[in-house]
This record gives structure tokens, C-alpha cells and sequence, in this order.
């Protein structure tokens, strides 16, 4: 038996795996402490754009986190319901409705640098690193740091808990002084450019009914509920917690009738189940 051919075999599956289920282990990417140089890539998606804002739900029933079926264009149930809290003259329901409202988080097309044989990652963030990036692009000394000739790598320095004083690390950037390009051959260029993920297909969009029954859920803690595979490798916040009733009307009514009294001028609308890697 040769050895080498059967590792060599062994490495293909594995480097298979890698480039079929097993992707989205390996998509996502996060700075970890100290300093670090990566380059934003040129989206394939939208040239002109490298930045993808995506909404999304975290803690809001069984499911740690949702993605606004709003990024796709459908109706979304929770969005709905925390603008009918806020048509009312309630505090708390006011109160409510801030907790119900989506996080935005930014995704960008990225390499690191020193690990540019693992591909193009995915690297999202919050709305702080969101405006230092924006501020970067309007700045003329800067200009088009995405650009695969003349643009910039981008230096990150992070610092964890110890230092922000919460569960979290904190990464700020920074451009590099001197213009680079992208990568040192067209063919690597090419590759970096074509063999990309698209954030919006990376996230399964749920239901109509699964997005109310995941809000009703978590509205009404004290039912049973069904564990449920969770979305891909979005940083999770704590979840909140809900101590609030649905009585935006005065009539005496059970919390169900309430709940979906908020629904009864919605039509039933659903959300297309496409078959996606997860």
C-alpha cells in the first residue's frame, strides 16, 4: 500500500469537506488579540460596494439568533409587531419594542495577510468598526483601500476584556501607509475575486409563521419549548429577557388573543424556503 497516496487521497477529502459542509466553519473570521494585517477585497457580489448590512434578532426565542427576513425584502413579523407597540401611548411597551428591534451587523470580503492560501473570509462587524471603515473611504489621502493595485492593506489592533471592561475585545483599524496590491499574480488576484460567499445566501430566511412562533415564544417563557438548529457564526450578544405583557388594548384578554389580535390586519405571508448549504 502506498502510504503517501492514501494520505494524499485523505487531504482531498478532507480539503472537500472543507469546501462543501464543512465551509462554514471555516468562512467566518474574527481578529483575535494583538495586532493584525488584512486587505478588504473587492466584493463579487456588488463592485462597488464591499459592505453587506444585514439585520438580525438575537435571544428572541429558542433560537439564539434570526436573521430579518426584512435583508431578503419579506415581511417580518417582529418587526411588525414592535412598530404597533410603539402606535401606542404605553411605556413599556416602548420600552418593548427598542429590545425587539434588529442589530445591524456589517459584513466585508477579507484576507489575512501571512494567510492568504486559506481564501477569502468573511469578517463581520458592529456599527463602531462600520464608521471607522466609512471614514477611511471618504478621507482623499486614503482613497480606494479596496482597489487591487493601488489600494491598502488594513492594520487592526485588538484588546480584550481585561481591557474594554466587558465580555467582549474591541478591535480598532488603521490603513497602512504604503499602497499594495491585492495579491502578487493575476491568477491569485482572479481567485481572491471570484471565489467568494455571499452573506445573503450564507443565512436561511425562516418563515413568516416561524419568525411570530419564535416572538410569541419568547414573549410567553413559561411554555415548553423545542430546541432548534441555530443560524451560522453570528457573535451573539446576551439574550434579553422579556417581563412584558402584550396589552396594547384595554379589553381583558388571554395573552394568545392579545398576541395575535396584533396580527389580525397582517395577511399571512410567507417566506421562500430555499434550499441553502444550512
Amino acid at each position: 500500500m502506498n502510504l503517501n497516496l492514501i494520505k494524499q487521497r485523505l487531504n482531498d477529502m478532507q480539503s472537500q469537506a472543507t469546501n462543501q459542509g464543512g465551509q462554514k466553519s471555516n468562512l467566518f473570521w474574527k481578529p483575535s488579540v494583538g495586532k493584525q494585517l488584512i486587505r478588504v477585497v473587492p466584493s463579487k457580489f456588488n463592485p462597488e460596494n464591499p459592505f453587506t448590512e444585514m439585520m438580525f434578532y438575537y435571544g428572541i426565542g429558542p433560537k439564539k439568533v434570526m436573521s430579518s427576513p426584512a435583508n431578503w425584502g419579506d415581511p417580518d413579523p417582529i418587526m411588525d409587531f414592535a412598530k404597533k407597540l410603539r402606535g401606542t401611548n404605553d411605556k413599556e411597551n416602548w420600552r418593548l419594542a427598542k429590545k425587539l428591534d434588529a442589530k445591524i451587523r456589517t459584513f466585508i470580503p477579507i484576507v489575512v495577510r501571512g494567510q492568504e492560501d486559506e481564501g477569502v473570509k468573511l469578517w463581520q462587524f458592529g456599527k463602531e468598526v462600520y464608521q471607522e471603515f466609512l471614514n477611511m473611504a471618504a478621507d482623499e489621502e486614503i482613497g480606494d483601500f479596496t482597489d487591487i493595485l493601488q489600494g491598502r492593506d488594513i492594520k487592526l489592533s485588538t484588546v480584550g476584556p481585561e481591557t474594554t471592561g466587558t465580555p467582549y475585545n474591541k478591535t480598532s483599524i488603521s490603513p497602512s501607509l504604503k499602497e499594495k496590491p491585492l495579491a502578487e499574480t493575476e491568477d491569485q488576484v482572479k481567485t481572491l475575486l471570484e471565489n467568494q460567499a455571499d452573506p445573503m445566501k450564507v443565512f436561511k430566511p425562516l418563515t413568516y409563521d416561524e419568525m411570530k412562533t419564535s416572538l410569541s415564544s419568547w414573549l410567553s417563557p413559561e411554555g415548553e419549548e423545542e430546541e432548534t438548529p441555530q443560524q451560522p457564526n453570528v457573535q451573539t450578544p446576551p439574550p434579553v429577557k422579556s417581563n412584558y405583557s402584550l396589552d396594547t388594548k384595554s379589553s381583558k384578554q388571554t395573552k394568545a388573543e392579545k398576541f395575535d389580535d396584533m396580527f389580525n390586519d397582517e395577511p399571512k405571508k410567507h417566506i421562500g424556503e430555499d434550499d441553502l448549504p444550512f
